[in-house]
């Protein structure tokens, strides 16, 4: 009788759980109609015009490198955090394989710009704020043309955590 009690007990709060589950699931989203836009035919060709072209494939495509940086902040001698950033690059469709051949030497210039940015303060306090991620993002991006040529258009800086040793 020992063993059965908290097996029974664990069945009828299961049971119930599902039971309210079910019954107080909210109702389901009303559909809505789309309303046909308003103007004459020119607006309306227009706009058939526009839609057809947003859904035209786009013509970029992006490439998460491999792995994440991990970049020391230093204070006198001593390591007091770590920063840890992960990069997607982007490009013209097709050329994704390109990116992996040159990513040792992409990723080699992408660690000198983030330990230059790190010894000059980049990484220290309010590090996320927006005119230091932009001049983080646009020193990556110049070293990227600087080392690919034309190949990637656009860095994204797509995680980024620093935690304090």
């Amino acid at each position: 009788m020992g063993k059965i009690l908290p097996l029974l007990l664990a069945l009828i709060g299961l049971g119930a759980g599902v039971g309210a589950g079910f019954f107080l699931r909210p109702d389901p989203a009303p559909e809505i109609e789309a309303l046909a836009p308003c103007g004459n035919e020119e607006t309306l060709k227009d706009a058939s015009k526009k839609e057809a072209e947003d859904e035209t494939p786009s013509s970029l495509e992006y490439v998460k490198l491999n792995n994440q940086f991990v970049i020391p902040v230093v204070d006198d001698t001593r390591v007091s955090a770590l920063v840890v950033i992960s990069i997607t690059v982007e490009v013209a469709q097709g050329r994704k394989e390109e990116v992996y051949i040159r990513e040792p030497k992409l990723r080699d210039a992408f660690l000198q710009v983030f330990f230059d940015h790190a010894n000059t303060g980049g990484f220290k306090g309010a590090f996320t704020n927006s005119s230091n991620m932009d001049t983080l993002r646009r020193a990556l991006l110049e070293t990227a043309h600087d080392t690919t040529h034309d190949l990637i258009s656009d860095v994204l800086i797509m995680d980024i955590a620093r935690q304090d040793v």
